[in-house]
């Protein structure tokens, strides 16, 4: 051995050994003449020997574990990688606090491409050996390498917790952003094109890189309104205003004026979208939902008439912001006449003839509704008021054998044509028609002033996506409302729809008619031609 002859060495290594085998230093001279020629399996077969012979001594493991190490480095130069995992994992187990040997079986590894296995050793070693900037940058390396961006965004900021001056987390971190960004502009690209689809996974994939960026949830919360998934929005525009000022870079006063904007635009779009859910619940009878949706959007903006307008419950703030809007009493009238059909259905008839009371009050030219109301206070035993009713529907609607039975039973012996010609239906003929002209003028005047300007647009965010998602802002043209545009040709018929129903008079019996249980849009005669939805508006302009 000293004049390095390590082949004849060995060779007296192994005589030595067949003479007295238990001789351990024996094992150990030859196993280390075997390291001088780099035969690192003949010496590691040796040291394990002299570890069995003497399981005490704890210099003959770790020198094991060196070899292994050194028999694993040679394998893993020459690209043996798995080969080298082996040799690397058996230093590793005999000298389990020695971190060098655990980083080589990572570079293994990952050489190998078996980032999951890289990763659960990496965890397990948080775990073991406590937490460190190191470590945590090193799995967030790992999710970045398995495009598991929130958990590499998550171990990044763990790490510059720990260490916020570490530059190989900042580094990565750098990154992130920039890919952020880029996805970024890419779903602004695809949202201007109309692809919200496509433009939602871009800025999917934004989020994943960066999720404390505010104005990403703001345009991310946009696109699920805009493809009419309300949770999801609202869940993305409470965290847009979450974040506001989160992960900002610019200069103090910047950072607030930024974060200010962004959280004005974040809610105005929440109560845009509180608004588009609770048209939805409504169009499927939702009508509880749609009102708690309604106060929640007046509560974030309470200087807007159209709110209170669908909410219906609020009627009275919206006319008192805008009272010479004849929209708002056709929405009214409407609403009213629904609650008028459910208080009927429920059996609360004079709820139900309030109602349809004030249902008159807004709309007095629609006929359906002195109908409604005429059973109702029949229900009531409102007599007088049943028979005045009765009297308005044939003037406006002189066809309606509904009613018909009803009046002649109020008024036996008296024939139809004799009770529409008395002083009294004409009394009240004079009144109602005071009231409908009066009607038509108001609606009349506004048209020609255009006081509904319902042409409202959004406001855009620039800095929600520096180019502005384009949103539904379609403008509204609102035309004169007609109320009973028959009603001249149905006077000039009334004389001989009376003939005709005194020679074609029917039982005095009553049938016992009931309301209809059908939605209001098929109950407004004279409205035919335009049926009533609720008001669905982009910015705060409604359209029908």
């Amino acid at each position: 051995m000293s004049r390095a002859q390590f082949e004849k060495a060995v060779s007296c290594f192994s005589k030595a050994i067949l003479l007295q085998p238990h001789q351990t230093q024996f094992h150990v001279d030859r196993a280390e003449a075997y390291l001088q020629q780099c035969d690192f399996q003949s010496a590691a077969l040796d040291y394990r020997h002299a570890c069995s012979l003497e399981p005490q001594n704890e210099v003959y493991p770790q020198r094991l574990a060196f070899i292994y190490y050194l028999q694993g480095q040679c394998l893993y130069d020459v690209g043996m990688f798995l080969e080298a995992l082996e040799s690397f994992t058996k230093a590793a187990e005999l000298k389990s606090t020695f971190q060098p040997y655990h980083m080589r079986c990572l570079a293994c590894l990952t050489a190998l491409g078996q980032y999951s296995d890289c990763l659960r050793l990496v965890s397990n070693w948080l775990e073991t050996h406590g937490q460190s900037a190191d470590l945590f940058t090193l799995r967030a390396r790992l999710y970045h390498q398995l495009n598991q961006m929130i958990l590499c965004n998550h171990d990044l900021r763990s790490a510059l917790r720990l260490n916020p001056g570490c530059p190989e987390a900042h580094e990565l971190m750098k990154r992130l952003k920039e890919a952020a960004e880029h996805s970024h502009q890419a779903a602004v690209e695809k949202a201007l094109m109309g692809e919200f689809s496509d433009a939602l996974a871009k800025i999917n994939t934004a989020l994943e890189h960066n999720p404390s960026k505010a104005n990403y949830y703001l345009f991310r919360g946009i696109l699920y309104r805009r493809l009419k998934d309300f949770t999801a929005a609202v869940e993305d525009l409470v965290l847009a205003v979450e974040f506001c000022g989160v992960g900002e870079e610019s200069p103090q006063g910047e950072m607030k004026e930024d974060s200010r904007r962004l959280e004005e635009d974040a809610q105005t779009q929440l109560v845009l979208t509180y608004n588009d859910f609770a048209v939805q619940c409504f169009s499927k009878g939702l009508y509880s939902e749609a009102i708690v949706l309604l106060n929640k959007a007046i509560e974030k903006k309470r200087d807007n008439s159209e709110m209170f307008i669908n909410r219906g419950a609020d009627y009275q703030q919206a006319e008192e912001m805008d009272p010479d809007n004849t929209t708002i009493w056709l929405r009214l009238s409407t609403i009213h006449n629904t609650l008028g059909l459910h208080s009927y259905n429920d059996k609360k008839y004079k709820e139900a003839a309030d109602r349809f009371s004030v249902a008159i009050k807004y709309s007095p030219g629609v006929v359906q509704y002195y109908e409604n109301r005429a059973k109702a206070y029949s229900k009531v035993a409102k007599m007088e008021e049943t028979k005045q009713d009765t009297i308005r529907v044939l003037i406006l609607d002189p066809t309606n054998d509904q009613v018909v039975p009803l009046l002649l039973s109020l008024l036996p012996g008296c024939s139809l044509y004799d009770i529409m010609s008395s002083a009294s239906a004409q009394f009240v003929k004079s009144k109602m028609m005071a009231k409908i002209q009066a009607f038509q003028l108001a609606v009349s005047k506004e048209s020609r002033i255009s006081r509904m300007d319902l042409t409202k647009d959004d406001s855009q965010s620039q800095t929600a996506s520096q180019a502005s998602l384009a949103e539904d802002r379609p403008k509204q043209e609102l035309k004169p409302v007609e109320v009973d545009c028959k009603l001249v040709k149905r006077k000039q018929q009334l004389n001989q729809a009376v003939k005709k129903a005194l020679h074609q008079r029917k039982p005095l019996h009553n049938d016992g008619p009931s309301l209809a249980p059908v939605h209001p849009v098929r109950e407004m005669p004279g409205t035919q031609e335009r049926p009533y939805v609720w008001r669905k508006f982009g910015g705060f302009g409604l359209h029908c």
